[in-house]
């Protein structure tokens, strides 16, 4: 059935702004232009305009859109674990990314690429960095506890390792060796 002339087409919101979130991460925010956002969103510009605002609104709702998903990931990731250290592993390994795909984290790179002059992206990185934070001190203390400041301070070093393996695997260090750099986390994770 075709739609009347002047209709608005209608479109799933979410698989446009995955769309675009594949677009930014594939080229960065600064090298994709308008005309190749709604293309790859498949969306005239009046449309894209009234339902999301502007270049830089997609970019905030593509990266709340990926934490809030990796997020929730990680959790069911590690909510199949029943033993806390293994429960820990699993989810540093996960932040890592070192056995998925090499295009990185689309959060650190936007990060990378923003954040130094763009508070909005700086606030959004910030707030899922504290949440990532929060979840490790948490499995931590799921293994015998310990002083909160304590383990924020190791679960923020975790989580620096975990970033950095993330980084070092889309360069191309192997799966092994990233692997490798996360054993040496181990004592951190006890």
């Amino acid at each position: 059935m075709v739609s009347p002339p002047g209709r608005p087409r209608e479109f799933d919101k979410d698989t446009a702004l995955d769309a675009a979130m594949a677009l930014f991460w594939r080229q960065g925010y600064e090298a994709t232009s308008l005309d190749d956002l709604t293309r790859a969103m498949d969306l005239s510009r009046s449309s894209f305009y009234g339902s999301f605002g502007s270049k830089h609104d997609v970019l905030l709702a593509a990266i709340q859109r990926y934490n809030d998903s990796r997020f929730a990931q990680l959790e069911q990731r590690v909510a199949a674990e029943t033993d806390p250290g293994q429960a820990l592993r699993v989810a540093v390994a996960g932040i890592s990314g070192s056995h998925g795909s090499r295009d990185g984290c689309f959060l650190i790179n936007s990060a990378v690429e923003l954040a130094p002059r763009d508070p909005e992206v700086e606030a959004l990185s910030r707030r899922h960095l504290e949440r990532l934070e929060a979840f490790l001190a948490g499995l931590l203390a799921r293994q015998g506890g310990g002083e909160a400041a304590a383990l924020a301070a190791r679960a923020r070093s975790l989580l620096a390792i975990a970033f950095g393996a993330c980084v070092m695997h889309k360069a191309g260090t192997a799966p092994a060796a990233i692997d490798d750099l996360l054993a040496a986390a181990e004592p951190l994770m006890r």
